[in-house]
C-alpha cells in the first residue's frame, strides 16, 4: 500500500484561550475533540487512513506574536515525540510581518518546521500589499513553502454574501459554500499582478481544494494576465513553477481530471483536510483514482507522498 503525506491538517492550540475570543466556539464539540488532540489518539485516525506524516498547522485564527509563539512551541512538543508521523507548519503573526517573518525563521531554524500555513487574509486586507513582503521574502531565503489557506469572511466581506436568505446560510456560502475558495484564488492572481513573484521567483505557495478554482478558469486567465500588469513571467510560467496544489477536502474525479489536465503532476499532492474530512474517505478517493486510470502507478506515488518528499524535505518513514 502506499503511504500518504498530507499537508492541510489542522490542530487548536491551548493558545487560543489566550485570546479575548473563541474564534471556534461555533465548531462542533466533536470536532473540537480532535482539533485539540496532537497525540497518540489523533495517529490511530491517521493509520485508519494510511497517513505516514501528516503536517499540522493550526485552524484559522488571526493572533499576535505571542500567542503565535506558544502555539508553535506547543505543536514542537508535540512533534518532538513523534518525528516520525508529525510535522509543523508555523502559525504566524500577520498582523506583525517583520515579527511574522521573524518568527518563521526561528520556526524552521529551531524547531525544525516545514514551511507554514497562512490565513488568506487578514481582516479582509490581501497580501498583494508590499508592508506584508518580508514574509514571503523570509521563505524563500529559508526555502520552506507558504500554505495559503482560506478564513472566515470579515463583517464587510460578509456583505457581499448576504441576500434574500438567512444570515446562516450566508456565512456558509461566505465559507466553505463558495467565498473562502474563490477569495483565495484571488489572492493567487493578486499576489502576481502585484509583481511578488518577480520579487521573489524562488517562492513556494500551496493552496488547497483542488486549486482553490483557479484550475477550471487557467485557459481563460493565462491570455488575459499578460494585460493585467508586464512582469518578468507570465502567470502560466509562475503557476507552473511556484505554485503546488493538495486535494484537501475535496474527493472528486472530475475536479482532479481538471487539475491534472492543467497542472504538472509534480505539483499536484494529497491531503485531507483533518479533522473537517476524515483519512478513510480520503483512503477511499485514492482507490477511485487508481480504478479511473486518472494516474500511473507512479502517478500516484509521486501524488501520495513522493511530490511532498520533495518540497517539504521529509520522509514518509511508516507504511503498511
Amino acid at each position: 500500500m502506499l503511504p500518504f503525506i498530507t499537508l492541510e491538517e489542522h490542530y487548536v492550540s491551548s493558545a487560543s484561550k489566550d485570546l479575548p475570543h473563541d474564534a471556534f466556539a461555533n465548531f462542533p464539540r466533536e470536532i473540537m475533540d480532535k482539533l485539540e488532540c496532537v497525540n497518540e489518539k489523533r495517529i490511530r485516525e491517521m493509520d485508519s487512513g494510511e497517513v505516514s506524516l501528516q503536517v499540522i498547522s493550526h485552524g484559522p485564527l488571526d493572533a499576535p506574536l505571542s500567542v503565535c509563539i506558544k502555539a508553535n512551541d506547543e505543536l514542537a512538543l508535540a512533534v518532538s515525540k513523534n518525528p516520525n508521523r508529525f510535522a509543523g507548519f508555523a502559525m504566524l503573526p500577520m498582523c506583525e510581518p517583520i515579527a511574522a517573518a521573524e518568527e518563521l525563521a526561528r520556526c524552521v531554524n529551531d524547531l525544525g518546521f516545514v514551511g507554514t500555513l497562512i490565513d488568506n487574509h487578514l481582516d479582509g486586507q490581501f497580501y498583494d500589499d508590499e508592508c506584508f513582503w518580508p514574509v514571503f521574502e523570509k521563505a524563500q531565503e529559508l526555502d520552506v513553502p507558504i500554505y495559503l489557506h482560506p478564513t472566515f469572511a470579515t463583517e464587510d466581506m460578509l456583505k457581499h454574501y448576504k441576500g434574500n436568505y438567512s444570515d446562516e446560510t450566508a456565512v456558509a456560502l461566505s465559507a466553505f459554500g463558495w467565498g473562502w475558495h474563490v477569495e483565495t484564488g484571488l489572492h493567487i492572481l493578486r499576489l502576481y499582478i502585484s509583481g511578488l513573484f518577480d520579487r521573489f521567483p524562488r517562492l513556494k505557495i500551496i493552496i488547497g481544494h483542488m486549486g482553490e478554482l483557479l484550475p477550471f478558469q487557467l485557459n481563460r486567465i493565462f491570455p488575459q494576465a499578460g494585460r493585467w500588469a508586464k512582469h518578468e513571467r507570465s502567470f502560466k510560467e509562475v503557476w507552473e513553477s511556484n505554485i503546488w496544489v493538495t486535494t484537501s477536502g475535496m474527493f472528486s474525479l472530475a475536479p482532479l481530471s481538471c487539475l491534472l489536465r492543467t497542472t504538472s503532476i509534480e505539483h499536484v499532492l494529497y491531503s485531507v483536510d483533518y479533522p473537517f474530512s476524515t483519512n478513510e474517505r480520503g483512503k477511499e478517493f485514492v482507490e477511485e483514482i487508481r480504478k479511473s486510470g486518472l494516474m500511473t502507478e507512479g502517478e500516484l506515488e509521486m501524488f501520495a507522498f513522493k511530490n511532498a518528499e520533495k518540497l517539504l524535505k521529509v520522509k514518509a518513514a511508516h507504511s503498511w
